[in-house]
């Protein structure tokens, strides 16, 4: 077993190395620091023991799609206490409780209703920090993905009584945006999708005073290359840093 897991943590840090290599790149090519892109680790059905190589390895933050299987992990490693819980995946607004009491960011924000139930259930909660939320744009007007329309600039203006009453919410702090581009097997074909984000990134700061609106979760294996060369601040790796899903399916 402990030979196992020398082979895990050696095959993560090699692809960590590599991932860090071309976001370093990419960086450089928009005129950034590496330093300002976090490479968040999808752990979706990824067991216990690959997320503890990966957190051999110097990770520290974990993205999770399903609440109750998170909530497994979370109890199972309660012991490192610098680790960090990013919710990734569609939010049902049965589960908001338990992503208020289990994650310190979420990036699917999609509803003023999720919004509002997030905010009573992090209240309701001893927490010193409200939770970070980012909102999930839909910026390529594909029926089958989660997000807020924005894939036209008319419908850019609709986001804004929404953010207002987002930034009400005294337990909640939006700080960025999200989105997730169609499949594509060239990503240069990502890339209009990830200007666009950050187009309306800007476009909403400057129409709502005091908002600073700094993240853009954007970019995943297939395509983070590209992401950040657009202006990614957070890219979310799944496969390409942790290897095949083999978790039973979550919730």
């Amino acid at each position: 077993m402990a030979e196992n897991n020398a082979e895990l943590f050696q095959t993560i840090k090699e692809r960590l190395e590599i991932i860090q290599s071309k976001v370093t790149l990419s960086a450089e090519k928009s005129g950034r620091s590496a330093s300002e892109v976090l490479i968040l680790a999808v752990s979706k059905r990824q067991p216990v023991s690959v997320i503890e190589a990966a957190y051999a390895c110097g990770v520290r933050s974990f993205g999770e799609n399903y609440a109750e299987e998170a909530a497994e992990k979370i109890d199972q490693l309660a012991h490192l206490t610098d680790i960090r819980w990013e919710m990734v995946g569609h939010v049902q607004s049965r589960k908001s409780g338990l992503v208020a009491e289990d994650f310190s960011r979420v990036h699917s924000l999609d509803t003023l209703k999720l919004a509002r139930r997030l905010d009573t259930a992090r209240s309701s909660q001893e927490f010193s920090q409200p939770l970070e939320v980012l909102l999930q744009l839909n910026v390529s007007g594909e029926e089958s993905k989660e997000g807020l329309p924005a894939w036209e600039t008319n419908q850019w203006e609709e986001l804004l009584p929404i953010i207002g009453e987002i930034l009400s919410l005294s337990h909640l702090s939006l700080t960025g945006l999200m989105t997730m581009p169609p499949l594509f097997e060239d990503p240069e074909q990502s890339r209009p999708f990830f200007q666009r984000l950050r187009q309306v990134r800007d476009y909403l700061n400057q129409q709502i005073p005091g908002l600073r609106l700094t993240e853009l979760s954007m970019g995943t294996s297939a395509d983070y290359s590209v992401a950040v060369e657009e202006g990614a601040t957070i890219i979310r790796i799944g496969q390409a840093l942790l290897g095949p899903r083999i978790y039973p399916m979550g919730n």
